[in-house]
């Protein structure tokens, strides 16, 4: 565990179990989703089409456990904050979601009874996590420390280019995350290959809580708060490369999409290789 400096927030146990919790239900979700993607139907909260979106999706699940647990291990809120509040944005998107969409999920007594089990865990989980996120952060910063007055906020620590570049994959995945939330078919004729209503607005979600992330990372004052954000990123770009070698005949190559997804994926895998290399040579 990281240690604070005295002038730092200490993170409040509440918020440091939760985090946990949630990596740990976000690593079950990707399990199914990374591993097993053709057995959503029998496994999962709801089926999951083509697999490559299953695939997507869990790496996506297992890249966000590592940032929980990251935050989780945080000796200060002012460090763990990077890991919350994407973690709040995408499992509150995500509850509109699914209550959006509740005749897709398998609720039906006629499901298998690990997936009837999934859903109304999922349910559940994205009922209680969200508003459990809020409460505590409301308490964790009640109990922020006044900052002495010769501590002075830092300044954004990370070279210019390497914010433009974060800037620009915010701007990126803000925007076409919300689209997806929105209007999901049109803007799903940009994605690389075929999504459906639902998926799409799962996919959207994805996208809001790692561009809020990467708008958060690039504001920090402190490299050792970066770190986490680092990690996901290359976390998140190893495992979709996995997912494409898997299943990558669903993307209409040499599509714009197609291009434009790994040209974005490679650009996150350089700003988080890049951040995490600045956060282990301060």
């Amino acid at each position: 565990m990281t240690s604070a400096s005295p002038e730092a927030t200490p993170l409040i146990p509440p918020m440091r179990w939760l985090l946990y919790l949630a990596a740990f239900l976000v690593f079950l979700a990707g399990l199914v989703l990374f591993v097993f993607p053709l057995r959503t139907a029998e496994w999962f909260a709801w089926t999951v089409n083509p697999p490559m979106t299953a695939v997507f999706l869990g790496a996506a699940y297992w890249s966000a456990a590592g940032l929980e647990v990251a935050g989780a291990r945080s000796a200060s809120w002012e460090s763990a904050r990077l890991a919350v509040w994407p973690v709040f944005v995408f499992t509150a998107l995500t509850l509109g979601v699914t209550l959006l969409h509740l005749d897709r999920f398998h609720l039906s007594p006629d499901t298998s009874t690990l997936a009837l089990v999934a859903t109304w865990a999922w349910l559940a989980i994205y009922a209680i996590v969200p508003v459990a996120m809020l409460v505590i952060s409301w308490i964790q910063i009640r109990s922020r420390r006044p900052a002495p007055r010769s501590v002075v906020a830092g300044w954004p620590v990370l070279p210019r280019a390497l914010r433009l570049l974060l800037v620009g994959i915010a701007g990126i995945l803000l925007l076409y995350g919300v689209a997806l939330l929105a209007v999901p078919i049109p803007a799903a004729a940009w994605w690389p290959w075929p999504l459906s209503e639902l998926t799409a607005r799962a996919v959207g979600a994805w996208l809001v809580g790692l561009g809020w992330a990467a708008a958060q990372g690039q504001m920090s004052g402190d490299l050792r708060t970066v770190r986490p954000v680092a990690l996901t990123s290359v976390a998140f770009v190893i495992l979709q490369g996995l997912a494409l070698l898997r299943h990558g005949d669903a993307l209409a190559w040499p599509s714009q999409p197609a291009i434009g997804f790994v040209s974005v994926l490679l650009a996150i895998g350089v700003a988080g290789g890049w951040a995490l290399a600045l956060s282990f040579h301060r």
